[in-house]
C-alpha cells in the first residue's frame, strides 16, 4: 500500500512538473506577441538568445541582444504597430518552437516568423524574420 501511495504520488508530480513547463512555453510565446502587438523592442529583448538572426525581407543580420534590441526599436519606431497576431504555433521534435504571425504596421503587412529555441530555464528567441507581404 505504501509503495502504490509513493508510486501515485511520483507519477502525479511528474505530471505537474510538465504541464509547468507547457504552460511556461505558452506564456513565452503569449509575452513575445503581446511585446511585438505593443511594438516594445524592451519587452521583446527579454527573451533574446545571447544571439538573434533578426532579417527585414531577406536582408538576414545576427546581433548580440543589445544590438537586436536597438535595431527593433528602430524598427517599431519607423513601423510602429497597429495589430499583430500569431496565425500558427508548433513545435519540432528538438522541442524548437515556432510561430508565425501577421504584422499590420504603418508601411504595410509582414509576416512574422519566431523561432525559439530550448534555453536553461525557458524557450529564448532565435530568429526574428518579417517579410513584406
Amino acid at each position: 500500500m505504501k509503495r502504490y501511495l509513493i508510486r501515485t504520488l511520483l507519477l502525479g508530480w511528474l505530471f505537474l512538473l510538465g504541464a509547468g513547463a507547457a504552460q511556461a512555453q505558452a506564456d513565452n510565446l503569449g509575452a513575445v506577441r503581446a511585446a511585438l502587438r505593443n511594438g516594445s523592442s524592451r519587452e521583446l529583448s527579454q527573451y533574446f538568445a545571447a544571439t538573434v538572426e533578426v532579417s527585414f525581407d531577406d536582408d538576414k543580420k545576427s546581433y548580440n541582444s543589445t544590438q537586436a534590441e536597438l535595431v527593433l526599436k528602430d524598427y517599431f519606431a519607423k513601423n510602429s504597430p497597429s495589430s499583430f497576431e500569431f496565425i500558427h504555433q508548433g513545435e519540432s521534435q528538438e522541442h524548437i518552437q515556432y510561430a508565425i504571425g501577421r504584422y499590420v504596421g504603418r508601411t504595410g503587412t509582414y509576416r512574422v516568423y519566431v523561432k525559439l529555441k530550448p534555453s536553461r530555464g525557458a524557450p529564448v528567441i532565435d530568429t526574428l524574420d518579417f517579410t513584406k507581404e
